[in-house]
């Protein structure tokens, strides 16, 4: 049986649920941002991703708060102080992480709150994390809202200017996906943790040319025995 649903006709959280829950694992963005005070800002969101690399650029969104439709404070801050840092989180920041998405006073700074280490940047006025293993000085190209209701996304286009990358997490001068251990957002309070075990390869068909499911032979293709992994192998 397949459970078919009309997003229009269900409830907002319950919209939330199911789609925070199905597009999953996602990364997270944890930015930091300043307002025009000088106020600092620091907050994680898991609606995220690279969206190029020539030019490197990233996309998250802060969503209108589904209880009171109020803006996150990232949000206006980017807007005030068109620049932000994405510090990438790994299982050593989580709980720490998750701490910073509380939601305090404009005035009050999470990087203090979370316990977390407070790094000038270079090219950009908000400050990074000392703990993430990777961090990304951006600068605000666009931010583009998405609606004017409860649950509506704000896509913060931010274009990367400068990368901080803790060498501890380098073999052989290139980042090391076991060693970084990050961490993604699931549904509800769920959060996985990309660890050796969890981890498995699949060579890109770039250099070899697969010849497709369909041309395999009907027995094959039809078998009770192999999976679709086996066949697409």
């Amino acid at each position: 049986m397949i459970k078919t649903v009309d997003p229009t006709t269900i409830p907002q959280p319950e919209l939330y649920s199911i789609l925070s829950t199905a597009v999953a694992p996602r990364p997270i963005c944890f930015a930091s941002t300043i307002d025009a005070e000088g106020n600092v800002n620091l907050s994680p969101y898991s609606f995220f991703n690279v969206f190029s690399s020539n030019p490197p650029v990233m996309v998250f969104s802060p969503t209108r708060s589904g209880r009171d439709n109020s803006l996150k404070h990232t949000h206006q801050n980017v807007v005030e102080v068109p620049e932000v840092v994405i510090n990438v989180v790994n299982h050593a920041m989580a709980e720490q992480m998750s701490l910073s998405s509380t939601a305090y006073d404009k005035d009050v700074n999470e990087f203090v709150k979370a316990g977390f280490t407070q790094v000038p940047s270079v090219k950009v006025k908000p400050p990074r994390v000392g703990e993430a293993p990777v961090s990304f000085e951006c600068r605000v190209l666009e931010v583009v809202e998405l609606g004017q209701i409860p649950g509506a996304g704000n896509l913060i286009i931010a274009q990367v200017d400068m990368i901080h990358i803790n060498d501890d997490y380098l073999t052989d001068n290139v980042l090391d996906t076991e060693k970084l251990d990050l961490v993604g957002r699931m549904g509800g309070n769920w959060y996985i943790r990309a660890i050796k075990e969890s981890l498995f390869e699949i060579p890109k068909p770039i250099r070899t040319h697969g010849i497709g499911v369909d041309a395999l032979p009907k027995g094959i293709r039809e078998s009770d025995v192999l999976t679709g992994n086996n066949l697409g192998r």
